[in-house]
């Protein structure tokens, strides 16, 4: 097969925002492959860690001078790219730099990316873990009833006035 048909499986950092939080893997012929996007997951006490987002952005032009991405690649090319020792050491590299940049007083803890769709997790954020609090209807009608002006809950307002123009 001819190189410019093969992918070049060529990795290196591509920054987001800050040093470190991206990574470029030129998974495809002609350049494309995954940007992925690398985040820290602090919320375990004197711990970070990878924050996996496995829904990475397509990359354009790797091998080119001006990489960019754009558009999101499938997760079954995901899933592919961790499987390769070299994209996974690559992943570590960073993720330790980025670790040791965002929470310096923080251990480091590696942890392999997920492999298949059924080790996927949705991140969990704080508020979205804390349960709805029940609203009380009495306590609404009453709150209710204080922005209208109205005296008790369930009161018609007043009709309007009698007075008419002539």
């Amino acid at each position: 097969m001819p190189a410019q048909l093969r992918p070049s499986w060529r990795i290196y950092p591509l920054q987001r925002n800050q040093p470190h939080d991206g990574l470029a893997v030129v998974s495809q012929p002609d350049g494309y492959g995954l940007h992925f996007w690398l985040e820290t997951d602090t919320t375990e006490g004197g711990l970070c860690r990878p924050r996996w987002i496995v829904d990475v952005p397509r990359l354009f032009n790797g091998n080119g001078t001006a990489p960019f991405s754009s558009g999101l690649a499938t997760r079954a090319e995901f899933f592919e790219a961790v499987a390769r020792p070299d994209v996974r050491r690559a992943l570590k590299q960073e993720l330790e730099q980025l670790c040791a940049l965002r929470a310096p007083g923080r251990t480091w803890q590696w942890q392999e990316p997920p492999q298949q769709v059924a080790e996927v997790k949705a991140p969990s954020y704080s508020l979205s873990e804390e349960p709805p609090s029940p609203l009380d209807p009495e306590q609404v009608r009453q709150e209710e009833a204080a922005l209208t002006g109205s005296d008790a809950p369930g009161a018609t307002p007043p009709p309007p006035s009698a007075a008419t123009d002539r």
